[in-house]
């Protein structure tokens, strides 16, 4: 016959100390679960607010934009047409935030020939990683020389801002070629929506190694916000007017 064991009613000394530093831990244990919580609801409403300003900031300033520029758009078009055959605007399809492919558009600053011709250059490419730059290509038309060296050429990129392909901040878009060719860390460039001017284009453009290029995007992903964006644009300015780094 098997006997119950009496519950009992009382603990001793070191059975009472233990239940009670239990106790505690359970409750700071839920403590430190509700700061979690906290600290988590914040980040979402933060990033979620900083997603809606940067998209506002991006369409009202894209949308001036086009309006003041209009004319030289207008103008370089025209050129383009006169210089060389082909079309005015040249798309191309780019990697996106968390890798979605997208068509970047471009007025036109080679020759139409331009992409069956880059395998013969390619021992000439004066940049490092899996990027493709060369100061004097003999690809580029006379009218895209002057469109390259005052970034007209990227004024088309501003409806793939309006489209919300790319925002007026960001790093650059990358060829899906060169996005094969990333490693882990250099794939980080891929958590922001690419951006028409970014820190590395106001630090030195095409003047940079890939790895510098690398860090100041990770960088500017990790500081974003809505001044530090004003900030870029506001560089931006003086760093098209001057032309660094830019060919």
């Amino acid at each position: 016959m098997s006997t119950t064991k009496p519950i009992p009613t009382s603990y001793d000394a070191k059975s009472q100390r233990m239940l009670e530093i239990f106790a505690k831990r359970r409750f700071q244990r839920n403590r430190a679960n509700q700061r979690l919580r906290f600290t988590l609801s914040l980040w979402v409403i933060r990033t979620k607010l900083l997603t809606r300003l940067k998209r506002v900031l991006d369409i009202t300033v894209a949308s001036i934009a086009i309006v003041l520029t209009a004319p030289i758009m207008l103008i370089t078009a025209i050129l383009i047409k006169l210089e060389s055959p082909g079309p005015v605007i040249f798309k191309q399809v780019r990697v996106g935030k968390d890798g979605e492919h997208f068509y970047c558009y471009k007025f036109r600053s080679m020759y139409v020939d331009a992409e069956q011709r880059l395998r013969e250059l390619q021992a000439q490419n004066e940049a490092d990683g899996p990027v493709f730059k060369m100061k004097r290509d003999p690809r580029v038309t006379q009218v895209g020389r002057v469109i390259r060296k005052l970034s007209i050429d990227e004024l088309p990129q501003l409806f793939n801002v309006l489209k919300g392909d790319m925002s007026l901040v960001g790093p650059r878009p990358a060829l899906p070629s060169e996005v094969a060719k990333y490693t882990y860390e250099q794939l980080g460039r891929l958590h922001a929506i690419p951006g028409i001017t970014g820190l590395q284009q106001v630090s030195g453009r095409s003047d940079l190694d890939f790895k510098r290029w690398v860090e100041l995007d990770l960088q500017y992903i990790a500081e974003q916000s809505i001044w530090k964006d004003i900030e870029i644009l506001l560089r931006t300015i003086p760093a098209v007017l001057l032309g660094r780094g830019a060919y």
